[in-house]
């Protein structure tokens, strides 16, 4: 596979609504902003159909003449005609609990809820999910590469990957430090890095990816919208939203599919998992590692 023109998949679409507009979006070339203008609808788009084109602009951090060229890139004649577009698409707009609360820690809690619903709905087909599960465990090193706001979910995973897989590399630091352990891991005969990229993508874990290309890596990443930056140099891609309602950003879902990834990569190998955890659990007793009452 070439390593300029990964041919991708994206796992994880959001029901039909999503779809179409992630199917229009799509074939644009947008500009960084239009792309944090497409992702906002793109994650919320029954609440967009309420929307000013002044209230989206600050939804979205950007500026309300953003979103009218945004609208005439993709070839309406203004914001009316994109709102237009979205309504027809979303049809009634749904009703969330998120939407009848007037305490926001039980609508940070209502969005969270609506994320993992919807992959859930999104793993109807799992064979996407175990085909990513299958690569990982069969690369030997693994590299696990998340930075910034993604290197918790990338430090639970490789955590526990640990006790499945012989040879888990992290890699949590940015610059010329990862792309000198992605040097490592491949000559050692690691064939996948997986990524960790969440808001507000990092460029060093861009820049480490493009390098990971460049040198014979296939990449599989999980990250919460379609037109995230990872997508472009992404084998396979799996979503999950974050959940936005709150200061920062939370992760139930990309936590979730850590915990799933880790699932498929014990399915993938059952023998050498199962031979892995009875180890574990052997030190565990011989050291007393854990006090369990």
């Amino acid at each position: 596979m070439s390593p300029t023109a990964p041919a991708r998949a994206v796992i994880g679409g959001d029901g039909d609504a999503r779809g179409t507009l992630l199917e229009r979006f799509s074939g644009q070339r947008l500009s960084p902003v239009q792309r944090r203008i497409a992702q906002y609808i793109l994650s919320r788009p029954g609440e967009v159909v309420f929307l000013s084109s002044v209230q989206l602009a600050a939804k979205a951090g950007v500026s309300q003449a953003s979103v009218t060229r945004f609208a005439q890139t993709l070839g309406f004649r203004g914001y009316p005609g994109l709102l237009r577009f979205v309504r027809e698409r979303v049809g009634a707009a749904p009703h969330h609990a998120a939407d009848q609360e007037t305490n926001k820690f039980v609508s940070a809690v209502a969005e969270e809820v609506d994320n993992l619903q919807a992959l859930q709905a999104s793993l109807a087909d799992p064979s996407p999910l175990s085909t990513l599960g299958r690569h990982l465990a069969a690369s030997s090193p693994l590299s696990v590469l998340g930075l910034r706001a993604s290197r918790p979910v990338a430090v639970y995973f490789a955590a526990f990957a640990r006790k499945i897989h012989p040879d888990i590399r992290l890699v949590d630091e940015g610059g010329s430090w990862a792309l000198d352990r992605l040097d490592e891991a491949r000559t050692a005969g690691a064939s996948w890095v997986l990524c960790f990229c969440l808001p507000r993508y990092p460029r060093e874990t861009i820049a480490a990816l493009r390098y990971a290309r460049q040198i014979g890596l296939q990449i599989g990443s999980v990250t919460d919208q379609p037109l995230a930056p990872v997508t472009e140099l992404s084998d396979l891609v799996l979503l999950g939203a974050v959940g936005a309602r709150s200061v920062f950003d939370s992760q139930s879902a990309p936590m979730t599919l850590a915990t799933l990834l880790l699932e498929a990569m014990c399915d993938a190998d059952a023998h050498r998992a199962q031979r892995r955890l009875e180890g574990f659990e052997r030190r565990a007793a011989a050291h007393r590692y854990f006090d369990l009452a």
